[in-house]
């Protein structure tokens, strides 16, 4: 996700804190923006068999006194019982404000996984991330089960959040299948990112950086642990996180054996990107909300924006609390001069105010904007295998301006054979949404757990998954046979 979540409609949770912080100054390093949410009717995620595992014989945390984290200034390193969000909530080792708002209430948790935890952080000059109240950024986490299956899936962070963020969406679901589990705030955090790096899109380019040095660093220490290196790494991460995975494969594909991107944002320095798709729905939601003969005509200038006809009922909250923000935010760190002095712009502004973002034009701001967007633009040149899932209810990164183009994107470099697309038919950016819209909405972690284990069949043995295509939405499936099954079955694209 792009924006730390709110509370869903009608449910309690943690609010977005927009609070302004001191000036600005590009030279600072500090805080980081973006990310969120995959395919096939399998079993729930907790009772799925993990693969034959190896403790590199050795007992409960064994090695722990000899694990360094190569090019970290902090590190502390913990024996637990368990390594899951079932006991690391109460002993302290997640955060769970990290993660909230971003999968079902009722997901279940898998539990008995024991090892060890390391937390740290890599030398930064940027203190956007406050927690263990080290005030610091580019922190990470390593969990290394007892009960080894030689791989090691790396992450970043969804939107602006921290380092745990990932945890119970797909990290407990790593740790569960015997996988080494890493995980990186991107190197800058909060809606204040954009005061990171000297110039525009410095800050967002750092996330790039920080996810290529945790994957380096978590496999040297996956191999001080159990005395030989991970014999599979996979990237995975949703929204902003999935956008690393795509520019890891891009540009860092010997890392990797293969990778699981849930919804990646995307980059273009010709666009699509957010700052022309989200501006239009700043100008054309009023009307349309406040109905009238104007209404017609901002529908459908929605439609035309990419936000799909039959999602109207998610505009409001994602008005509210969504695109507004995004938009000013993101801009800031890659167009600070449209606003001049001001910081991220006027909340909420009326089109026509002096400087406001409903009315920003990306194709009209000078050059020096699309060469800031060029630092963090993508190919679609990957070099290893990637599955993308994307939901087609997606209103805070619709489908049709975002993954839809990164799929073209990749079929025109000639890696598409190495390229599955889900688009998943009714679902949406957050998956707690589903929670507020049962009957309207699915949620992508169980497409998540059918992605991930197509990718797993598929480097094992060749096993290739199903081709591209929608994923119908299940209609005669009860709300908790959705949260448990995603078929990677359905209609192939065309």
């Amino acid at each position: 996700m792009l924006t730390p979540p709110p509370p869903a409609p009608r449910r309690a949770g943690p609010r977005h804190d927009d609070a302004r912080r001191p000036p600005r100054g590009r030279w600072l390093r500090g805080a980081v923006v973006a990310a969120a949410v995959l395919t096939a009717w399998t079993a729930a995620p907790s009772a799925a068999a993990p693969p034959d595992r190896d403790s590199g014989g050795h007992g409960h945390c064994a090695r722990q006194d000899v694990l360094r984290v190569p090019g970290a200034d902090r590190q502390q390193t913990d024996c637990l019982t368990e390594l899951t969000t079932a006991g690391t909530v109460a002993s302290g080792h997640t955060d769970p404000a990290d993660w909230a708002g971003l999968t079902p209430e009722g997901l279940a948790t898998p539990r008995g996984v024991p090892g060890i935890q390391l937390d740290g952080h890599f030398p930064d000059t940027s203190t956007g991330n406050t927690n263990h109240g080290w005030n610091h950024d580019s922190q990470f986490v390593i969990r290394l089960p007892d009960r080894w299956n030689g791989g090691l899936v790396v992450a970043g962070s969804p939107g602006v959040r921290e380092q745990y963020a990932n945890d119970r969406a797909f990290g407990d679901w790593a740790l569960a299948r015997g996988y080494a589990f890493a995980a990186t705030d991107k190197g800058n955090t909060s809606a204040a990112f954009h005061r990171d790096g000297r110039a525009p899109g410095d800050a967002i380019a750092e996330w790039n950086t920080r996810f290529t040095q945790l994957t380096r660093a978590a496999r040297l220490v996956v191999a001080q642990r159990y005395l030989r290196p991970p014999s599979r790494t996979l990237a995975m991460g949703m929204s902003n996180g999935g956008y690393l995975v795509r520019w890891q494969l891009e540009n860092r594909p010997e890392l990797y054996d293969g990778g699981v991107d849930w919804e990646g944002a995307l980059w273009r320095a010709d666009g699509p990107n957010l700052l022309t798709f989200l501006p239009p729905a700043l100008r054309a939601y009023p009307r349309y909300a406040a109905g009238g003969a104007d209404a017609e005509d901002a529908h459908r200038t929605m439609t035309a924006a990419g936000y799909p006809a039959g999602s109207e009922f998610l505009w409001p909250y994602h008005h509210q609390h969504y695109w507004d923000l995004t938009q000013r935010i993101y801009r800031e760190e890659l167009d600070p001069g449209f606003d001049g002095a001001t910081e991220a712009g006027t909340p909420f502004c009326a089109p026509g105010a002096p400087a406001c973002d409903a009315d920003y034009a990306y194709a009209e701001r000078p050059d020096e904007v699309r060469d800031a967007v060029a630092k963090i633009a993508l190919t679609g040149r990957i070099g290893k295998p990637l599955i993308s899932f994307h939901g087609t209810l997606d209103v805070l990164l619709p489908i049709s301006r975002t993954s839809d183009t990164y799929a073209r994107m990749v079929r025109q470099q000639g890696r598409g054979a190495i390229h599955r697309y889900y688009r998943v038919e009714g679902g949406t950016h957050v998956d707690s949404l589903v929670d507020a819209f049962p009957d309207r909405l699915r949620p992508l972690v169980p497409c998540h757990r059918s992605a991930a284990e197509a990718l797993e069949r598929w480097l094992d043995d060749g096993r290739r998954p199903p081709s591209s295509r929608t994923l119908e939405l299940p209609a005669d499936a009860t709300p908790a046979e959705r949260l448990t099954r995603c078929p990677l079955t359905g209609m192939p694209n065309g």
